[in-house]
């Protein structure tokens, strides 16, 4: 086998276990942030070939995952973005779109799906990455590209709109997270390793 031949094949083995290992999660990360299911798992599945296709620079990256994570995030945002350009011109055609669940999901769950699709994409994703990924601020920060003072900002004022559209559920953030009402809330943790 030539140099480059197993250079290829280490390439193809490094990457066949990141797939392994975060496949899952990345697409409940597209799902938190679609809140479609089928559209989640396609989106995970687009965003792990753009991430093949550039595997030499993700694995030499500092935080791999954090890399694809952000592949992950931008993908839903034009995808978002691209549904609402399709409500808008279906609305102007006096379509009526009909929300549809999938499985046996808790009325707690529903109410939360509803209310993350209202938030904007920032802070949908600040709150999504911090509760129901437990990302710290500063992990948060480097997947979204911005600073750790507008993490903190957009997640405040996400929870705080979650909060009040979620009145009486409990935290926005224990539903979000899977917690019980009242249950320990990420704090400022120190860095893990991705």
């Amino acid at each position: 086998m030539s140099l480059d031949g197993a250079r290829d094949e280490t390439a193809r083995r490094e990457f066949h276990g990141f797939f392994e290992r975060h496949h899952r999660e990345l697409a409940r990360l597209a799902y938190l942030l679609l809140g479609d299911a089928d559209a989640a798992d396609d989106l995970a599945a687009d965003a792990l070939v753009a991430t093949w296709r550039r595997w030499d620079r993700v694995r030499g990256a500092d935080q791999p995952l954090a890399y694809v994570r952000r592949i992950v995030v931008n993908m839903c945002n034009s995808r978002l973005r691209a549904l609402v350009r399709e409500r808008g011109r279906l609305s102007a055609l006096g379509a009526v779109a009909v929300d549809r669940t999938d499985g046996p999901d808790v009325p707690a769950m529903v109410d939360v799906r509803a209310a993350l699709r209202r938030l904007p994409d920032r802070k949908r994703a600040c709150i999504v990455l911090r509760y129901a990924f437990d990302l710290s601020e500063q992990e948060t920060a480097r997947v979204l590209g911005v600073s750790v003072g507008t993490v903190k900002s957009q997640t405040s004022r996400a929870a705080a709109e979650l909060e009040r559209v979620l009145r009486g559920r409990g935290s926005a953030a224990d539903v979000l997270s899977g917690h019980r009402a009242g249950a320990v809330r990420p704090q400022n943790r120190p860095e893990r390793e991705a």
